[in-house]
């Protein structure tokens, strides 16, 4: 008669990932939560919708870019969180709560989806460090770039009482920035995997 030589116990254990798993995705989450409320600092005031340049948006995307879809969906929420009892997390020390009652509110919603998009579109890509690997983490900051510019004209569209396409031909002014800080955040992700394979472990 066959016995399975592993126990009901054993296989829960093997389908649950492990406390020092579940810490180090905390402690990565925080992290880039973190970054992602430091780089509000760093904000050029442009655009006719009077949104700034800001590198905040870039690493919300780099986020995902990083730890995955449901990780960097998790660290744009986190941060998000944190405007809303009351802190200063946003471009212009904006709260989330204040941000939300105001046209940019879209935006906020881009950031949680393009840290999700980008992140389970990153997680496709070689994980070798080479040319396939760039195509696609490169075309993943570019669905979470266009997730945060439809989420945004969206926004101004319900918000600040602007048909679709003003709306839309307000981000023209980020467009060139945009894809820059967006090309950045592409090879520092890259980077990231190369020296930490381990971050795309299945969990």
């Amino acid at each position: 008669m066959h016995t399975d030589s592993q126990s009901p116990a054993q296989v829960s254990t093997k389908k649950r990932p492990s406390s020092a798993k579940r810490l180090q995705d905390l402690a990565l989450i925080a992290v880039f939560a973190a970054l992602i409320i430091v780089l509000a600092f760093v904000s050029i005031p442009v655009g006719t919708a009077g949104v700034p340049i800001v590198l905040q948006n870039a690493a919300v995307v780099l986020a995902g870019l990083v730890l995955g879809g449901r990780r960097g969906f998790l660290a744009a929420l986190l941060f998000l969180a944190l405007g809303l009892i009351g802190l200063p997390v946003l471009a212009g020390g904006r709260t989330t709560i204040a941000a939300l009652a105001g046209p940019t509110a879209g935006y906020i919603v881009g950031y949680l989806l393009s840290a999700l998009v980008a992140g389970s579109i990153a997680y496709l890509a070689p994980k070798k460090r080479g040319t396939g690997m760039f195509v696609v983490l490169g075309l993943a900051a570019l669905a979470g770039l266009i997730t945060q510019y439809l989420c945004g004209s969206i926004g101004l569209t319900l918000r600040a009482g602007m048909g679709f396409a003003e709306a839309a031909t307000a981000q023209l002014p980020f467009i060139l920035p945009d894809l820059g800080k967006f090309a950045v955040m592409v090879i520092i992700a890259a980077g990231v995997h190369a020296a930490f394979p381990d971050l795309r472990a299945k969990k």
